[in-house]
């Protein structure tokens, strides 16, 4: 269970803010009220002010359809987990724009034309249940993989409910486990138990939104009779459960103390849970022969020996000690995971270059690596690994290469089982790596993506994109779900084919170098990161590739953060920028959405971090003498977890300065801004016809 399923898992919450003294002074606070009528009205007219001008560039439509035909094309690898001598797999495409859930045998997945059979048909699901149904996670009993919970949310948001499916008879279970709307987490301790966090009424949720309380749920009984297990305190981020079945259910407690710090609670046989003495930085990823495997973002000095940042450890459960089990260095970066039957598979980076191992432990009791040969400089994924079996599955991919998946067994060998066709012809597209020298003399790597005539001939049309937080490095991937703009593909056909060059910015925040890469950039240190982004926005001008006028950026999320701020404080630099589902005021963020979940990140506005906050939260910083780019902010006005006040009041604010923009708001769609694929192809042709528009110009 690595930090991404953490960060996952540690969604949001979608409560009216209350009306606070800096919201009343703030002349455009209404526009925090999500679902109001005037907000609304707002949004909608600002999206009749916005969409007929982009969706007019001659450009747009042809934008669209190519986004579309990428986006729900049939020849994408049906990448899945293996379970129980089947491949799991959740597919959408023209006809299933919500999706199905489906499996195949592994013996006809590996003949790269697998025979599939269809669980659920989420389409199908929400047009008998007249819900606006978007699928999220399912967690299954292992490892017979029947007995499943699936998660299921309305519009994509994330409140949720949790419905009992048997894959046997496929269909959901009558009068099985059901939770109620809420923001929830579920795990399986055996066929007539689950560990249960959810809202519990009064008080059961933290100050952030999410569940409190574990409890025990027995089949048969309500919910509201569940026995607790473990409570944690109002001040946490959250508690939820992880239970592997490695030898029998091994159930475990997570005390989210904060975004990145936890504590682990071991409760074997439902007993009291006792917590382990690993330091709160580190992540649980599984339990193989009786030894817990986690991975720690801090040093740990435990029974006189230090086991340093960003190395891998097994923890005895009954023995109480612990052993070294894979140790990266200065320029790698432990990403994922995976335990298997025997064994770990762990995949890293190499100065951003992905590369993977396999990991066994000797009867003598040390740990060893052995390379799995797979291809170099580009991006390798665990796609399965574990699931009762040694066999493994990892995908490798480039901007330029399509994804090709791998099937690798016990002993090594590999096979190629799937590859994909090109969305575009990259026969002259090259990338590159270079570096970028920041404020204080880091090396900051970036990758440059372009036609070879465009990057020899220089100035040209620059899109770049960073995102700078949470532990989540910038990879060069081809195409992945959720697909973004920035991916090879996307960038590829919409962009690199018409001119465009695509920069990927490796800032810190990130942890392309370990969790250090992420530490330098926290709390007070937050400008390293924006002056990081904004030194090779210089470093790109400075070598030719692009000018001022030709320079776009874009970022969403806690990426929406940085564009907010290097729009601030570098004006100058940029022509046009993207700034998607965005945090902007930071002064209230903790009081909407999730904020209050990602103090450890950015620190409590308010304590005396206003200080450093202050000086970069963009909202706060928009100044009406200041000549900005004219910004294109996107949201959703069913984003539960990033506020779509923040976009919006940033807009108001710009219109109030009389300064030009564009704005849209999605009526649904969650944090992800869309909740189908025609509606992502939709706002990415958006995009990047703001960017021809701003960077190329009117269109021939």
């Amino acid at each position: 269970m690595s930090m991404k399923f953490a960060l996952a898992v540690v969604t949001a919450v979608a409560l009216a803010p209350p009306l606070l003294a800096e919201q009343a002074a703030d002349p455009f606070g209404w526009l925090e009220d999500i679902e109001g009528a005037k907000a609304l009205d707002w949004a909608r007219a600002e999206n009749a002010r916005t969409l007929p001008v982009l969706e007019g560039d001659p450009r747009f439509a042809q934008m669209r359809a190519e986004a579309r035909s990428i986006l729900t094309a049939p020849t994408r690898i049906p990448t899945g987990s293996i379970h129980n001598g089947a491949v799991y797999n959740f597919w959408q495409d023209d006809t299933h724009l919500r999706g199905i859930w489906r499996r195949a045998s592994v013996v006809s997945y590996r003949t790269g034309r697998p025979v599939w059979e269809t669980l659920i048909d989420f389409d199908r699901l929400a047009r008998d249940e007249g819900e606006n149904w978007v699928s999220g996670q399912v967690a299954c009993l292992s490892p017979e993989y029947r007995l499943c919970m699936v998660e299921m949310s309305r519009g994509g948001s994330d409140s949720s409910t949790w419905r009992e499916f048997d894959t046997t008879t496929r269909a959901f279970v009558s009068n099985g486990f059901a939770v109620p709307e809420a923001k929830s987490d579920v795990a399986w301790v055996d066929a007539d138990t689950l560990l249960v966090g959810t809202d519990w009424g009064a008080g059961s949720m933290t100050a952030s939104g999410y569940p409190r309380i574990v409890k025990v749920w027995r089949r048969g009984k309500p919910l509201a009779a569940a026995s607790a297990l473990f409570e944690g305190r109002s001040t946490d981020v959250a508690v939820r459960s992880f239970v592997d079945q490695n030898g029998g259910a091994q159930p475990f407690v997570v005390r989210a103390v904060s975004f990145f710090e936890a504590e682990y609670h071991y409760a074997p046989g439902l007993g009291t849970p006792a917590k382990l003495p690993l330091p709160l930085h580190s992540n649980i990823e599984g339990v193989l022969d009786g030894r817990a495997i986690f991975t720690l973002r801090e040093a740990w000095d435990y029974q006189g020996k230090t086991y340093p940042q960003g190395s891998i450890v097994a923890y005895d459960l009954q023995r109480g000690t612990a052993e070294p089990v894979f140790a990266a260095n200065g320029t790698q970066s432990v990403e994922t995971v995976a335990v298997g039957r025997t064994g770990l598979v762990v995949q890293y980076l190499e100065n951003v270059s992905g590369k993977a191992v396999r990991v066994l432990r000797t009867p003598q009791g040390e740990w060893r690596a052995t390379p799995i040969a797979l291809p170099a400089n580009g991006v390798l994924k665990i796609a399965s690994a574990g699931g009762g079996t040694d066999d493994a599955m990892l995908s490798f991919e480039s901007l330029t290469s399509p994804l090709t998946l791998y099937y690798v067994s016990a002993n090594d060998a590999i096979e190629q089982i799937f590859t994909t066709p090109a969305a575009y012809d990259a026969t002259d597209v090259v990338v590159e790596q270079r570096f970028a020298t920041s404020t204080d003399g880091t090396r900051i790597p970036y990758f440059v993506m372009g036609r070879k005539s465009v990057l020899a001939r220089g100035n040209a049309p620059t899109v770049q994109y960073a995102y700078g937080g949470f532990l989540a490095a910038t990879l060069p991937v081809y195409y992945e779900d959720p697909s973004r703009p920035q991916h090879g593909a996307l960038a590829g056909k919409l962009w690199v084919s018409r001119g465009g060059v695509l920069v990927l910015a490796n800032i810190r925040g990130g942890s392309e170098y370990g969790p250090r890469w992420h530490d330098a950039g926290l709390k007070e240190n937050r400008q390293k990161v924006f002056d990081d982004f904004i030194a090779v926005s210089e470093d790109l001008i400075r070598t030719g590739v692009t000018t001022k006028a030709k320079l776009g950026a874009i970022g969403r999320s806690n990426g929406g953060l940085l564009m907010g701020v290097v729009m601030n404080q570098r004006p100058d630099l940029y022509a046009a920028i993207v700034n998607g589902v965005p945090l902007l005021d930071m002064q209230r963020y903790t009081k909407l959405g999730a904020g209050a979940s990602w103090v450890a990140e950015y620190g409590d506005p308010d304590t005396a971090d206003w200080s450093y906050l202050s000086k970069w939260s963009p909202y706060q910083n928009l100044r009406a003498d200041v000549a900005y780019p004219p910004v294109f902010y996107y949201t959703s006005t069913k984003d539960d977890r990033v506020h779509p006040g923040h976009a919006r009041k940033a807009a108001a604010k710009l219109k109030s300065f009389g300064r030009d923009y564009f704005y849209y708001e999605n009526m649904e769609g969650g944090h992800g801004g869309t909740s189908n694929q025609d509606q992502l192809a939709y706002r990415i042709a958006l995009e990047y016809a703001y960017f021809a528009r701003r960077l190329m110009g009117a269109a021939p």
